[in-house]
């Protein structure tokens, strides 16, 4: 899914590079860090209407990263305009209580940075949890779309519920809080790693307080309502004309009904308009290239060998047919990019980490006549020492959760060994380091090829009767605790640059994430029950589900679950993958950014190239504000894709309700042939 930089920072199932808005992209004041000469106490950073006020970010963009994962399983990232969101939120509570004459506390960048470090906690849960993946791939339906083979043992499935959904979310997500806030000194000062996606949010953040700031929020601020309202209209509007199967504005046939048929057209899907404005240009047309590799090439030229390759009597969906190819071909794509960047990653963590070894450290700063920015430095570090947190409780509390872990998951999942989880909260630290080491120099969180990896291992593990369910509960373990500590490091280094206190934050990070594990499963479970999630030839089509249960039974029996010439295919793809991203590496800037990212290639593979359209759509947009005015279009345009991606997300909300009311639209449109 996150076939984006994931929603926060990084690559994710839903992974895949994103632009985010770094130092160089707006100005900054200088001063802005200075403007407020009081930095208040760790506990009045931590405020009543700031959680309130996180609470219901985290809740808006938990909807919207549910239908996205859902859908396509492109979750493109988010905190920016969840920043955004926050000094909205805060900013209109303030203003209202100052017209009605109410003494209220000032509102202040350590606040915002507060509020959306517990916002993004919140919604982390949804985009990280494995509901588009992992969790919803042991459900009833996908072990059958999953097909008959010695892996996929019956029992081996357990259908969504908020009980365990919570449980398990509550139990494995706290503890990668913890894993390394004894190392958080060594890399956000020592080491002075960068984490462009934590550099980029304290940027903005810094820029909303000052004058200039506050002025462009004003613009921002209209830009927002005015098109969330447009795109809440919108969909209001579309409902009405989606009274059946394949109904709908979702299904005009923009190109003709030919190229409706292998799922090219515009579906008039503002949110991934949106999605497609804030990622990166090439992002998109990466995935219209995958879109028409496969569905305008691949998947015609493999149905002809329809009762050749595979049998012609069995239902389009099934693994062993055309479906089976798509979903391997897929993997072959994720896999060899993501093998590839893990090995590039560890590589520059290990040559930075020698570099450091090998380096005499300096015994003194030397300003070289630049004061103030040492002085800068000096009082961000005096803040970031002043709100340490004691090493022994954090390795106390780390070992606590583990114990609990241990006690809890087996009952939870049978196939799950105590000493299963043991290895994985041993191994989390090490691979925490790695990947907040590695994040902080490259902006590539690879928290979702740690759980790749470890999905194999413990499918492999654990045999043929419990390997299925043992990967994709192992696996989700493995990435949500590697992701939460490289996720903490981001806000550390946000924190730094806005003078927070880590206190603060590691308490903001805590009620967050306590936020998504009640605020996701409801979600989830309300798109579950109202919606018919995981039909591949539906609009809900949860691809990521199928592709992580084929990935556990590959672990278990190894090549022989692949159908007839797949695993030449899935070969040479996986090839064509590390191929690409060699290219991107060692070639001339000028030649490597147009080199296509294997990883947005995939997503189309399986969901069809309808949103590739509607993305490349997003990035048309931004090059033409850029060309008619690039400096508004640098604050403006997180503003207006918010705007598109919540009103047509938030509009998911009452329509799965009146679904669940059973009120269906009373219009079907439909296009057939003239003739």
């Amino acid at each position: 899914m996150d076939v984006v930089n994931r929603a926060h920072r990084g690559v994710a199932d839903d992974e895949i590079e994103k632009h985010e808005p770094g130092p160089g992209d707006m100005e900054s004041d200088p001063a802005a860090a200075r403007e407020e000469e009081c930095v208040l106490p760790w506990r009045e950073q931590v405020t009543v209407r700031g959680m309130v006020v996180a609470l219901l970010v985290g809740l808006i963009y938990s909807v919207i990263i549910m239908k996205l994962i859902l859908t396509t399983g492109l979750v493109p990232t988010l905190n920016v305009s969840a920043a955004l969101l926050a000094f909205l939120g805060l900013r209109g509570w303030t203003r209202v209580l100052e017209s009605l004459g109410v003494t209220h506390r000032p509102f202040t960048r350590q606040e915002n940075t507060v509020v959306e470090t517990c916002a993004v906690a919140c919604y982390t849960i949804a985009s990280g949890g494995g509901f588009g993946s992992t969790l919803l791939g042991l459900d009833k339906k996908t072990y059958e779309l999953a097909g008959n083979s010695p892996a996929n043992v019956p029992g081996s499935y357990k259908d969504p519920g908020f009980g365990w959904m919570a449980a398990y979310m509550a139990t494995i997500s706290f503890a990668g809080l913890l894993s390394l806030i004894p190392l958080r000194k060594v890399l956000v000062i020592d080491y002075k790693l960068t984490y462009p996606s934590g550099t980029a949010t304290a940027v903005l953040i810094n820029g909303f307080h000052t004058k200039q700031g506050d002025k462009n929020a004003k613009m921002q601020v209209r830009g927002f309502i005015r098109y969330f309202g447009l795109s809440f209209i919108w969909s209001f509007f579309q409902w009405f004309y989606t009274g059946g199967d394949v109904c709908g504005f979702v299904q005009f046939p923009t190109f003709g009904l030919k190229a409706w048929k292998q799922t090219f057209f515009f579906d008039f899907s503002l949110t991934y308009v949106g999605a497609g404005m804030i990622c990166s240009h090439l992002v998109n047309i990466s995935t219209l290239i995958g879109a028409i590799l496969s569905w305008g090439i691949l998947w015609p030229l493999i149905s002809k060998q329809k009762g050749d390759w595979y049998p012609a009597n069995i239902p389009e969906s099934s693994m062993k047919s055309l479906y089976g190819y798509k979903a391997f071909l897929c993997i072959a794509l994720i896999t060899g990019d993501g093998m590839y960047h893990f090995f590039k990653v560890l590589g520059v963590t290990v040559r930075s980490l020698n570099d450091r070894l090998n380096r005499k450290r300096a015994s003194n700063r030397v300003a070289n006549g630049d004061d103030m920015v040492a002085l800068d430095d000096l009082q961000r570090d005096e803040v970031f020492h002043g709100g340490s947190v004691p090493s022994w409780a954090a390795y106390t509390g780390y070992v606590l959760l583990c114990i609990i872990s241990v006690i809890t998951i087996p009952i939870m999942f049978r196939q799950i060994k105590w000493y299963y989880v043991i290895v994985a909260y041993v191994l989390a630290p090490l691979l925490g380091f790695s990947n907040s080491y590695g994040t902080g120099l490259t902006d590539i969180n690879m928290a979702y090829n740690y759980g790749k990896i470890a999905l194999f291992i413990f499918a492999a593990w654990a045999g043929k009767d419990n390997g299925v369910v043992a990967g994709l509960i192992g696996g989700t373990m493995v990435k949500l605790l590697v992701m939460a500590s490289a996720d903490l490091m981001h806000d550390f280094k946000t924190g730094h640059l806005t003078l927070t206190s880590p206190r603060s934050l590691l308490v903001a990070q805590f009620i967050g994430t306590a936020m998504g594990c009640i605020v996701a499963p409801l979600t989830f479970l309300l798109f579950y029950k109202a919606f018919d999630i995981g039909n591949p030839n539906g609009y809900w089509k949860a691809p990521y589900a199928l592709i992580y249960r084929n990935m556990a039974i590959l672990g278990v029996e190894g090549f022989s679950a692949l159908p007839r010439h797949c695993l030449s295919l899935s070969a040479g793809f996986f090839a064509f993958a590390l191929i690409l991203s060699v290219a991107r590496d060692i070639l001339p800037r000028r030649y490597a950014k147009f080199v296509p990212l294997p990883m947005a290639m995939a997503v189309p593979f399986l969901v069809g190239g309808s949103f590739a359209i509607d993305m490349c759509v997003g990035s048309l947009v931004v090059f033409v504000w850029n060309k008619m005015n690039r400096k508004e279009a640098a604050f403006m345009v997180p503003a207006v894709a918010s705007g598109l991606i919540c009103g047509d997300g938030i509009w998911t909300f009452p329509s799965s309700l009146l679904s669940l009311a059973k009120i269906k639209p009373p219009i079907c449109m439909k296009f057939t042939p003239g003739s």
